[in-house]
This record gives C-alpha cells, sequence and structure tokens, in this order.
C-alpha cells in the first residue's frame, strides 16, 4: 500500500506546521509520510487570509532565508503586500500579505506533491505506537499500523476539539472537520505527559457585495510591493486588492453588553485560557469598558471571490446575535453572513515538556510542532514545523541538532521561550519579546541564517551564490559611502533642505547619512552615476542606509551577543543532578530539575532562577 515499509518521518497533520515539517524533513533526505484527515484542507488558512505581520514578517522572512516554502507560497498568492512600522527604525519593520486563500492552499499543495521523498495519505492518527518509550509508528481511525522511525505531530486544533457558537457545541476540530480523540489520552493515561485545554476563534466570513465600501476607509497595499522570498522569483504584484477599515460603535457596545448571557466565554461553557491578544469582540467590549470604538479590519479572500473575512471582530455568539451586532457597524447596515464566526477549545501539552529540538523529553523520537505546543498564529507553527522537521531528520541520522539561538534569529526566541519558559496562555510572538531585534530585521534574515540552510541540505549552491553576490556588492556600496567625499557647497543644499547643520569642510558620504534627518534618498542623487554604474538595487542600498544609520545600536547588541554566547558555550550535562546541590535553593532545584535546560543562559532565563543559583552552577560547572 505505501512504498516504503518503514518511513523515516512521519508527519501528522496538515497546516502550517505539518507542511514545513514534512517539507523539511523530505527535501534533507528522509522518507516522509504526511497523514492528515481531509488532503482538500492541506495548508488551510482557518482564521484570517493573510500572513505576516509585527514579528511574524520577520519569522517567514526567516523559514525562507532557511529553505522554507511559506514565504514563496505567499509571494505566489498575495493580493495587497503592505510594509509595516516603516514609520519606525529597521527593527520594527514588517512585512504582511494579504493572500489569496484557495490560491495558498494550492501552492502548498502543489510543492508537496512535487517533492519525491513525500508521501501524501487521507487518514485519521488515533494512536501511537510506542515501544520502551521510542516511537515505532502510528495506528489510524481505519485500522492502519504504519511503521516510522519517527513522529511529529502537528494536530492544531484538532484534540479533542469542541467548537462553540452560542449554546451549540459541536465535537470537531474546525468547522465542519471531526476532531481527533485517542492521542491525548494516550500521552497522558500511558506516558504521563501533562495537558491542558486552549481557546482560540475565528470571525465571520461576509459577502463583500452587501458591505458599503464607501463608509468605510479604504486601505491600500504599498507602491513599490515587496516580497517575503530571497530567493525564488515570482511575477511582480501590478495590480492590488484594497483592504478596507471600519469602527465599531456605542450602540454595538451596548447591544454586545446586553446579550453577555448568550456568549459561551461569559456562561462558564468555554473552560480553555483565550489568547491575550487576540480576544474575541465580546471579551474586547468587557475588558476594555472605557473604549468607544474598536478597529474592524475588511480583508478579501481572494480575486475571484466575494467573501470578506472580519479580522476583529472573532465571537462566539450565536448566529443571530452576530448578525445584529455587524449591522450596526459603518457599512455592514445591510451585511449577509456567509460563515458564522466561532471558538474553539482544543489539547495542548505544556512545551516544557519538550527538549529545544521541540522532541518529547519522554517519549523519543517523537516531536511536537504549532498549536500542540500552546502558540497561535500561522508564522509560529510554520517556524516550529520547519525545526521539528530539520531536527528529526537530524535525530534519526544520527547528526549533530540544529538549534538557534535567541541572537539569531525570532525563531531561536520563540522556541527558547516556549520550552524555558512555558505557557499558560496562547502564545503570540512580538518584536518586544527578543533581546536582539536590531540583529533580527526582516531584511537581513538571509545573510543570518541561509548558510546555517546550506550546512544542513535545505539551501542550494545556487542560492548561496546567490547571497555571495549579494552580500559582495553590499560591501561594494558601503566601500563607495564609506570613502567618497564632497564639498561643502554640493552636500549643504541638501542639508538646508532638511534643516540638518551645515558643513565646512569636505565630508564622507557615511557622515553625511548617518545624521538622523537624512534619507538614503537625500544622498543618491550626489551618487547616481556610481550607482547606475554598479547597477546597485533598491534592496542594497536600503541594507547599506541601515548599516551606516544604525551602526551604534548594531555594534551595541553584537556585542551583548558575545557575552551572552559565553553563557550558552556553558553546557550543563542532560544527567545533571541538581538536588545534590544543597546550596542551590530549594525553588531552583525543583525548577532546574523540572525544566533540564541545556546551557547555563538557558537556565538563566527560567522564571525563579537568582542571579546566586547562577554563580553556584557556574561553580559546579568549573569543577
Amino acid at each position: 500500500m505505501f512504498p516504503y515499509t518503514i518511513y523515516d518521518v512521519i508527519v501528522v497533520g496538515g497546516g502550517h506546521a505539518g507542511i514545513e515539517a514534512a517539507s523539511a524533513s523530505s527535501n534533507m533526505g528522509s522518507k516522509t509520510l504526511l497523514i492528515t484527515t481531509n488532503l482538500q484542507t492541506i495548508g488551510q488558512m482557518s482564521c484570517n487570509p493573510a500572513i505576516g505581520g509585527i514579528a511574524k514578517g520577520q519569522i517567514i522572512r526567516e523559514i525562507d532565508a532557511l529553505g522554507g516554502y511559506t514565504g514563496i507560497v505567499t509571494d505566489s498568492s498575495t493580493i495587497q503586500f503592505r510594509m509595516l512600522n516603516k514609520s519606525k527604525g529597521p527593527a520594527m519593520w514588517s512585512p504582511r500579505a494579504q493572500c489569496d486563500r484557495r490560491l495558498f492552499s494550492y501552492y502548498w499543495r502543489s510543492f508537496l506533491e512535487k517533492n519525491n521523498k513525500l508521501d501524501l495519505y487521507q487518514d485519521t492518527v488515533t494512536s501511537l505506537i510506542v515501544e520502551q518509550y521510542k516511537i515505532k509508528g502510528v495506528q489510524t481511525f481505519f485500522g492502519l499500523k504504519i511503521k516510522g522511525k519517527s513522529v511529529i505531530l502537528t494536530n492544531g486544533t484538532f484534540l479533542n476539539g469542541k467548537i462553540h457558537i452560542g449554546k451549540k457545541k459541536i465535537n470537531g476540530g474546525r468547522i465542519a472537520e471531526q476532531e481527533v480523540r485517542g492521542i491525548t489520552e494516550q500521552l497522558t493515561q500511558s506516558f504521563g505527559l501533562k495537558f491542558g485545554r486552549m481557546k482560540t476563534g475565528t470571525s465571520p466570513r461576509v459577502d463583500g457585495r452587501s458591505l458599503n465600501y464607501d463608509r468605510m476607509k479604504p486601505q491600500n497595499g504599498d507602491i513599490n510591493p515587496k516580497k517575503f522570498s530571497f530567493f525564488h522569483h515570482t511575477k511582480k504584484l501590478k495590480k492590488q486588492i484594497k483592504c478596507h477599515i471600519t469602527y465599531t460603535n456605542q450602540k454595538v457596545h451596548d447591544f454586545i453588553r446586553n446579550n453577555f448571557s448568550y456568549s459561551p466565554v461569559f456562561t462558564g461553557s468555554i473552560q480553555g485560557v483565550s489568547p491575550r491578544y487576540c480576544p474575541s469582540i465580546e471579551d474586547k467590549v468587557f475588558r476594555f469598558s472605557d473604549k468607544k470604538e474598536h478597529t474592524i479590519f475588511v480583508e478579501p479572500e481572494g480575486w475571484d471571490t466575494v467573501e470578506v473575512y472580519v479580522n476583529g471582530f472573532s465571537t462566539s455568539f450565536p448566529e443571530e446575535i452576530q448578525y445584529q451586532s455587524l449591522k450596526k457597524i459603518s457599512g455592514f447596515e445591510k451585511v449577509q453572513i456567509l460563515k458564522p464566526g466561532y471558538a474553539i477549545e482544543y489539547d495542548y501539552f505544556p512545551p516544557e515538556q519538550l527538549k529545544m529540538t521541540l522532541e518529547s523529553k519522554i517519549i523519543e523520537n517523537l516531536f511536537f510542532a504549532g498549536q500542540i505546543n500552546g502558540t497561535t498564529g500561522y508564522e509560529e507553527a510554520a517556524a516550529q514545523g520547519l525545526m521539528a522537521g530539520i531536527n528529526v531528520h537530524l535525530k534519526i541520522h544520527e547528526k549533530e541538532p540544529f538549534i538557534l539561538k535567541r541572537n539569531q534569529a525570532y525563531i531561536g526566541v520563540l522556541i527558547d521561550d516556549l520550552i524555558t519558559k512555558g505557557t499558560k496562555e496562547p502564545y503570540r510572538m512580538f518584536t518586544s519579546r527578543a533581546e536582539y531585534r536590531m540583529l533580527l530585521r526582516q531584511d537581513n534574515a538571509d545573510d543570518r541564517l541561509t548558510p546555517m540552510g546550506y550546512n544542513i541540505g535545505l539551501i542550494s549552491e545556487d542560492k548561496m551564490i546567490l547571497l555571495d553576490r549579494k552580500k559582495y556588492k553590499i560591501k561594494k556600496c558601503m566601500y563607495l559611502f564609506q570613502n567618497k567625499n564632497f564639498d561643502p557647497q554640493i552636500i549643504n543644499p541638501i542639508l538646508y533642505s532638511k534643516k540638518s547643520p551645515p558643513i565646512y569642510h569636505k565630508k564622507k558620504i557615511e557622515t553625511i547619512l548617518s545624521r538622523s534627518e537624512i534619507e538614503i534618498e537625500d544622498v543618491i542623487p550626489l551618487l547616481i552615476d556610481e550607482i547606475k554604474k554598479n547597477n546597485f538595487s533598491e534592496e542594497i542600498l536600503e541594507q547599506v542606509s541601515i548599516r551606516i544609520k544604525y551602526k551604534g545600536y548594531i555594534d551595541r547588541e553584537k556585542e551583548n551577543a558575545k557575552k551572552l554566547l559565553k553563557l550558552e558555550n556553558l553546557k550543563i550535562p542532560n544527567n545533571f543532578d541538581y538536588k545534590l546541590i544543597k546550596s542551590l535553593s530549594s525553588e531552583a532545584r525543583e525548577k532546574l530539575d523540572y525544566y533540564r535546560p541545556i546551557s547555563l543562559a538557558q537556565a538563566s532565563r527560567i522564571s525563579g532562577i537568582s542571579p546566586s543559583d547562577l554563580s553556584i552552577l557556574l561553580i559546579y560547572m568549573g569543577r
């Protein structure tokens, strides 16, 4: 039935984590099987039809730099592109794309089917085959036993999923899709893993023809739209679809307050913990009672559909209350709902039970990725899937694990936060979570990570050549800016126009550009001949500008990262017995024994570990 009697890797689930995991392991050479309940929903955007955003856009560029596919698929299905936070410094710039939901799934399926090392199968995994705490395969709903050296669980919201719409409770992992039973029970009862319940939700989809866009604020894409992928060339986005913004109002809020009793969020029907940073409209009205309005983003679902996603209006109200609430929003007076919003509860496994590779500490060769680890968002899931796929291949082929540090990638921050701190609520990435966000910009993800992707076998020789050419051009352009002098009479007109103090002697362009009020566009005319001669692209000029203008910040973060590296290099043996160190506080012994940090740096990030505890550990490491 299957081409292999035993697979190297079995990936359970075809969501954003599962497809990145399956792509990574198979592209690295592992015989991989992706098994999912419905092959028609592979790569489905269950929530809003968008990829990227604050910190999330950085993650997608990192995935692309390492050899993942989400950025490429996004570029192929983009209907609008915007670079967020351009008014702030480059550490905050974050790409975001509205996507055609149907095309996004189509391109993902296309990439998967072109992979000769990857098999797809439609069935539901209900239990794992484990012998002496080591994975041996999976068993399916239809009774198949499939042998595998390793398994990656990427079940998303499907483990004992329960959908809530008002008083209705429907067992399901997504609307009209069956939940998965058996895996949670096996892992907790037979192997002692801890689990919890989380809740997320989605907004209604409405008919765009029923909306009055004249009463809303248009939200256009960038005039010069960029892409997520550094290497994969898709056609330039010449046409974009408008999004729109409108707002709730006092009438909407009053109506929602009067109907709190119909929401399962307030009746106690939902036990799972909700996302703090993506609350339902009921939560918003209750928690932020002083706010007179909340923003609603009206997002088209594709090129050839009237379906529109009402971002900002996640809800579990009954259908009629959803309808009456929406009608009171400006532009929604004649709204027609295509699909109601709903809340969903599901099982997750606290991620501190995992190693930094995302492998279970209890069951060998069992990996977890995505919402099953307590995260929320396509981007966070895809990043975990990529890292699990990489590390499962390395593990079964007896190679060193691939672990990204906090100063190397947002992906490193994400996984370190999950493993070291755990999460009691759906985890979402923000730029504020990263200590080194000036180093972890979206524009330099290829410089940071592509050589690593090449070393593990996910990046081709051709892509490395492209990166080397880019780095050479940046170096050449930097040399030009650092060595080209101009007289005051040439530069001062520019400085006067920008209300910047004049110069009285020759100055290098680098010195002028380092001023906060001067932008790269201001000095380009001075170097236009050299720029054209060397064919320096907009991307190259942007890189040079960032490196010159923010040199002080970048150098400071590099220095801090070097200091951290000393602690990262102080490894703690996996079998280290903390109970023997009586001078450690009892809380420190308990938490260190539970989390099992791999380095002194990771130990320092565990809540409750004091500087004195670290000093004691440092002494023992020295011994």
